[in-house]
């Protein structure tokens, strides 16, 4: 309990510094004259590198350890708020991006570090937890980040990369080893089932090539409501700022808010839902309530109904995406652990490329309401998929 403890800290610190420069991102564009369809490819370039990098975290960690891993992501984080600091044009806007994405790709580690810590029967509370942990960052980051601009547009760059460089110190001295990684003498193959450990490569093909295995199957749920999300996340600023006025100085108020619901779903509720529902069913509550309130985003025309939709959001996000996760790790092969949750963040990851392309365009061309209309069903898609889970777990991943 106090390595995952000691983990949700450095988490929600790390959090903390993203959160603080993702909410102004719109708006430094913006700044620097670039059109909206310019921010969704700025955004995808965060996940693109993510997609690149996050399968070779997961096999890096499954190798040398988790710990080392993660302190690496960090080291990457504190670089990219650096560079957004002094971003005086759109390539270094870029740039930042790019570097975050690199280190942002180590979020399967973290889940698999909550695997090797916690007994099968806790990873949804646990992973809850973590996520909770998140949701405490991106509920304070926003906040930190519009106090900061008020000191000038370098401040939240600076400010989030100071809070990056402490916390890998204090990752280095508190965060202790969870999977020590394989010897270099010793052979690439789980003694559980008895066959070679496959390649990333391998298994991303086996992902895509058969969408309907029981890992393939949750990680194409993750990986479709994770776009739904994000094309909604990719357009929510430009969305408020263009039908309720919302700048850099009020934005925060949305995210303290939406964070505040995740960050108690997580926290408080999730493992009351998982005793009462169970992790699949859960799911599948998420997968509807994500839906729902994506679809609903452009009903509302004043403040008031409009805080009252974007809550269904991040109680269907509570849900489904730490039930998936966990629903992974029941399944997936204990020495391929660290790599298979990155495989998840992977696939995750070409949703994410596409979310805020598609989204902006859409935004841009189509009109504002488009894009949460679109969103809204995609994910009722995820729905109908995450009703052909079966409750069982297979033999080979007990």
């Amino acid at each position: 309990m106090k390595r995952l403890i000691v983990l949700m800290a450095a988490a929600f610190v790390d959090m903390i510094g993203y959160a603080i420069v993702f909410p102004l991102l719109p708006y430094y564009a913006l700044r620097l004259q670039a059109d909206e369809w310019m921010i969704g490819w700025m955004i995808a370039s965060f996940s693109i590198a993510q997609l690149a990098s996050s399968p070779w975290w997961g096999r890096m960690s499954d190798h040398i350890g988790r710990r080392t891993t993660i302190l690496f992501g960090l080291g990457l984080s504190a670089a990219a708020f650096v560079v957004f600091g002094f971003a005086v044009n759109i390539w270094m806007l870029f740039l930042s991006r790019v570097i975050q994405g690199l280190g942002g790709g180590t979020t399967g580690v973290l889940q698999a570090y909550v695997a090797d810590v916690t007994e099968p029967k806790d990873r949804v509370k646990a992973l809850g937890w973590l996520s909770s942990a998140t949701g405490a960052g991106v509920m304070i980051g926003p906040a930190i980040g519009s106090l900061a601009f008020k000191l000038g547009p370098e401040a939240p760059g600076i400010v989030a990369a100071a809070l990056c460089f402490v916390n890998i110190i204090f990752a280095w001295r508190m965060l202790q080893e969870s999977y020590p990684g394989r010897k270099r003498d010793t052979p690439l193959e789980d003694p559980v089932i008895a066959r070679p450990v496959r390649s990333v490569r391998e298994m991303i093909t086996e992902v895509l090539r058969a969408p309907g295995g029981q890992v393939a199957q949750l990680i194409w749920i993750y990986a479709v409501g994770m776009l739904g999300f994000m094309s909604m996340t990719a357009v929510l600023a430009l969305y408020l700022h263009s039908d309720f006025g919302i700048t850099e100085e009020t934005i925060f108020i949305f995210f303290v808010y939406v964070g505040a619901i995740g960050v108690f779903m997580r926290a408080v509720m999730l493992g009351k839902l998982v005793d009462w529902l169970g992790e699949v069913r859960l799911m599948r509550v998420g997968a509807a309530l994500l839906a729902l309130g994506l679809a609903a985003i452009p009903l509302p025309d004043s403040v008031v109904p409009l805080g009252l939709v974007i809550a269904i959001v991040p109680i269907g996000t509570a849900c489904l995406f730490p039930a998936t996760s966990a629903l992974v790790t029941h399944r997936a092969s204990k020495h391929e652990m660290g790599q298979t949750l990155s495989v998840q963040q992977a696939v995750g990851g070409m949703a994410r490329v596409v979310a805020p392309i598609w989204a902006t365009a859409a935004f841009q061309g189509l009109g504002v309401s488009v894009p949460f209309y679109i969103s809204g069903a995609v994910v009722g898609l995820v729905t109908l998929l995450a009703f052909r889970v079966s409750q069982r777990v297979p033999v080979e991943a007990t």
